[in-house]
């Protein structure tokens, strides 16, 4: 790994928004490179200084307000010349900037205040649209921290991060929890919160939201602990939903866990009669790795044999 890919991947590393072996990649490589070390401390440092400044929430009103005005601009707005975005198109002059990380997030940060705060002086003294609140954006959601359930209780408390940490309370049916709980599932670094969101989520495996984020865990996730979560909670799913069959098929074929294999194969014991489930089960009775899982493939075949 080049010091040049630490310096560009540090303020993601801050932020927890690289995925866990690009984040392991980079921590190596610090704990050897003095210079990317002393970057890396001097980035935490800015940002260490950056959160202790207040950050006011504009009133969920003139966001909305704003936002249709902009959409109307939009759409009545021409379209401008080459020399015309040019000039008002700052992206295409920053471009050959190469900005170092630290100023980078600096500017964002004083354009993103600077942006709102005129936002709101344009639109001060004018009867605001009433809308109710609305759950946060996964745009504007940089990763989730933390998610914990009081024992004994539905209520659940979710700690996430955008420019600063927020924090939401609710019960598992209250639809901004879905959406944070959704969005760990896929985007956060932290494999324990992913796994905590996942295991909760199992507790409504029939939302069709849910279903689909248990079945990107099953597939796409690095850790075998969520994925193992993922499966339990889609097992009585597999008689009934052909989606959630093929992926527990595919991870008992191409899943690298032994034990989440062994639970793939039991899960599918109910559809054995199935054809492709059968089809599966004698390529693994026949030649798998694994002793046990070929083992137990050729005794679920054998059951299949006395039903017949």
């Amino acid at each position: 790994m080049k010091c040049e890919w630490v310096h560009e991947n540090i303020l993601l590393h801050i932020y927890n928004e690289l995925p866990d072996d690009a984040r392991y990649e980079l921590e190596q490589h610090v704990a050897r490179c003095a210079d990317c070390a002393a970057e890396l401390k001097a980035a935490r440092q800015f940002h260490a200084t950056i959160s202790q400044f207040t950050v006011d929430e504009p009133p969920p009103n003139l966001m909305a307000a704003s936002r249709m005005r902009l959409e109307e601009a939009l759409e009545t707005t021409e379209q401008g010349g080459f020399w015309q975005r040019l000039v008002f198109d700052p992206a295409a002059w920053l471009r050959p900037v190469k900005l170092a990380p630290a100023l980078g997030a600096a500017i964002f940060i004083v354009g993103f205040a600077g942006g709102i705060g005129a936002t709101y002086q344009v639109m001060n003294g004018r009867n605001p649209i009433e809308l109710p609140a609305a759950a946060p954006a996964e745009s504007s959601i940089t990763g989730i921290q933390s998610i914990s359930q009081q024992p004994g209780s539905s209520q659940i408390s979710i700690r996430y991060n955008t420019v600063a940490t927020q924090e939401a309370q609710g019960s598992l049916n209250d639809q901004r929890i879905q959406q944070l709980l959704l969005f760990a599932t896929r985007n956060n670094y932290n494999s324990g919160v992913r796994m905590d969101s996942v295991d909760l989520l199992t507790q409504t495996p029939n939302d069709t939201h849910v279903r689909e984020a248990l079945l990107y865990a099953l597939r796409y996730d690095s850790n075998p602990g969520v994925r193992l979560k993922a499966i339990e909670g889609l097992g009585s799913y597999v008689k009934d939903d052909v989606r959630v069959r093929d992926a527990v098929l595919e991870a008992l074929v191409n899943d690298s866990n032994p034990g989440l294999r062994t639970q793939a194969l039991h899960l599918l014991q109910p559809v054995r009669a199935d054809s492709s489930v059968r089809l599966v089960l004698e390529r693994l009775a026949e030649s798998d790795e694994n002793q046990y899982i070929r083992s137990q493939a050729r005794n679920v075949l054998s059951q299949m044999s006395e039903i017949d």
